[in-house]
């Protein structure tokens, strides 16, 4: 449990790194499409040769769940990061993810529409706090002024997350989430290439070199950070703190994600969310929390507690 939870605090830390990573680029000239193509491709060329060990010539393992690796990697991968990457075009990093860990609220508003019945106390408190939280965060009547487009990107983000979850929640057993994760990669590269080619998403790149905290780095630099560190060994790391403690567990532990992203554009950016915003990214969190926990123990006394301690196997990439 303990080396499973530092695995698990070490996949946060360098999920947290993509966005200020993404960031240096697109300050160079980077469009959000190119650095989110870029990542995905060198991504998913790194975990093909661990994607195809695991699937050990067993083929029909891909073929019998074709549909979700399309829809992880379309939806879960090139248009969530795609828009978060819009966002943090626009917004501070920080401000960007706290955005987009909206989802398990956008979850719970769905579920309620869906199913006309009630939340329980536990989640609407929840569902309120973060709520009240986003207001904070946006800062409307403060000297911060946040771009509404931005927000707009990230609330996308959000949307985009909260599928990702339906998604992954299906997910059975017979693909590994290794595979899963390569192939979502892949296709999410495939579908980034293929926008660019009709004209439809704006492809620009730089060789102009980036600033990390007080580090002037060539434009490598930055992108090797955003493809092997924020992708290829959070995705890992990830899978890894899954197996180890569990998806319930590990889950909660991901929160730590939006500290971390704070921290790291604190330091790499010296972008720092003013007072305000932070304690409204704090409500967020606690409401997701209490969202959570309400999860936790209505599963803990149903019978459905096994089918959902896998239900997010794979963490999601920011």
């Amino acid at each position: 449990m303990a080396s499973g939870l530092g695995v698990a605090l070490f996949s946060s830390a360098v999920f947290g790194l993509s966005g200020s990573f993404a960031k240096a680029l697109l300050e160079t000239g980077w469009t959000p499409g190119a650095a989110v193509t870029a990542r995905l491709t060198g991504a998913a060329l790194i975990l093909a040769v661990p994607a195809v060990f695991a699937l050990r010539g067993r083929w029909h393992q891909l073929r019998d769940n074709w549909l979700t690796v399309l829809l992880f990697g379309f939806i879960g991968v090139a248009a969530c990061q795609l828009f978060y990457f819009n966002a943090v075009s626009r917004l501070s990093v920080g401000v960007a993810l706290l955005l987009e860990y909206l989802a398990p609220v956008l979850i719970v508003l769905w579920l309620w529409a869906a199913s006309r019945k009630r939340p329980r106390p536990l989640t609407i408190a929840g569902t309120l706090l973060s709520l009240g939280g986003l207001i904070l965060v946006l800062d409307l009547t403060g000297a911060v002024k946040v771009d509404p487009i931005g927000v707009l990107w990230g609330i996308a983000a959000a949307v985009c997350l909260a599928i990702y979850f339906f998604i992954t929640a299906k997910e059975n057993d017979t693909l590994p989430p290794i595979v899963l994760a390569s192939g979502g990669l892949m296709v999410g590269a495939v579908v980034m290439w293929l926008t660019a080619a009709t004209g439809l998403l704006p492809m620009a790149f730089s060789t102009a070199d980036t600033r990390l905290g007080p580090w002037v780095t060539p434009w490598w630099v930055a992108l090797g950070g955003l493809v092997v560190l924020a992708t290829v060994v959070a995705y890992v790391s990830g899978i890894v703190a899954a197996r180890a403690l569990g998806s319930k567990v590990a889950s909660f532990v991901s929160l730590t994600e939006v500290l971390f992203a704070v921290i790291w554009a604190w330091l790499l950016l010296g972008e720092l969310p003013g007072p305000i915003q932070l304690l409204g990214g704090l409500l967020i969190v606690g409401g997701v929390v209490l969202v959570r926990l309400d999860e936790l123990r209505a599963a803990g006394s149903g019978a459905d507690a096994a089918a959902l301690d896998h239900a997010n196997d794979c963490e999601p990439v920011p």
